[in-house]
């Protein structure tokens, strides 16, 4: 028997938070009442790279229907802390107007920013404030350690630039790649797994450190080599099939060839 509930021809935020509420309830669905925060913890994750796919393709409807994904995930965790009277959606609203406001003390107070360079170092500022940050090694390590690597990297490092520590140009955090080239080198050399892996670390942070003084999302960068290496791939097994070449028996000399042939199309 289906719940009582009026249906609408255009629903708003106050629905949201009713159904989510209705879908928690006994009366309601078993899938959702049997969430936790932990449980779906992933999901918020996956709605949010869908909505990222969504603005990378230029997909107005996409995006507006990837938003309301998220929307639900933000309602679905209120709901659960509602219902232990922890807190709920308006308590989220009200929370981040306030911050909103306390951020923004060149727009609601008496800070002065005529630009978006100025406009951000005074959001910086405020926060810092707020979060009661005095120094820049707390301040990195406020950065989410569950942030995708990469990117968390770029934002540890352009905290240390604001510190002052830095490279004067690209030169020499391109020098820095080429030194730890040598020392993953050497360390593959002498095959200790746990050296290895702490010099490879130290060459993928190098590498983070060289896109910035190239104003690059390293992130993005890696994303688009990937999206490259399919496609190329994708042409290698093409020309392999065409060549009667078994790519699992083939000779890495014949690959090779396959994957030259593949970058000149």
């Amino acid at each position: 028997m289906a719940v009582e509930f009026k249906q609408k021809d255009r629903y708003n935020i106050d629905d949201l938070i009713s159904i989510v509420a209705l879908l928690r309830t006994p009366e309601g669905c078993a899938w959702d009442r049997a969430q936790t925060h932990s449980s779906i913890r992933k999901n918020f994750i996956e709605e949010t790279y869908e909505v990222i796919e969504a603005i990378n393709k230029e997909n107005t409807d996409g995006l507006k229907e990837e938003l309301g994904d998220v929307l639900l995930q933000v309602a679905l965790h209120c709901q659960m802390e509602k219902e232990i009277g922890s807190f709920d959606f308006d308590d989220v609203c009200n929370d981040i107007c306030q911050k909103l406001i306390v951020r923004h003390p060149h727009v609601f107070g008496d800070v002065t920013a005529d630009n978006e360079k100025d406009a951000l170092a005074s959001w910086n500022d405020a926060k810092l404030k707020t979060k009661g940050i005095k120094s820049k090694s707390q301040s990195m390590l406020s950065v989410p350690i569950e942030l995708p690597a990469l990117m968390r990297a770029q934002k540890v490092q352009s905290k240390a630039s604001k510190a002052g520590f830095d490279w004067e140009d690209g030169s020499g955090a391109l020098a820095k790649v080429k030194e730890e080239i040598n020392e993953f080198i050497n360390a593959a050399d002498r095959g200790d797994s746990s050296d290895i892996e702490e010099e490879f670390g130290d060459l993928l942070f190098s590498c983070v450190n060289v896109s910035r003084f190239y104003n690059l999302d390293s992130e993005e960068a890696l994303t688009k080599a990937t999206d490259k290496f399919i496609r190329r791939f994708s042409v290698v097994e093409k020309l392999a099939e065409e060549n009667g070449i078994n790519m699992n028996e083939a000779s890495i000399e014949e690959l090779d060839s396959l994957w030259n042939k593949a970058k000149e199309i």
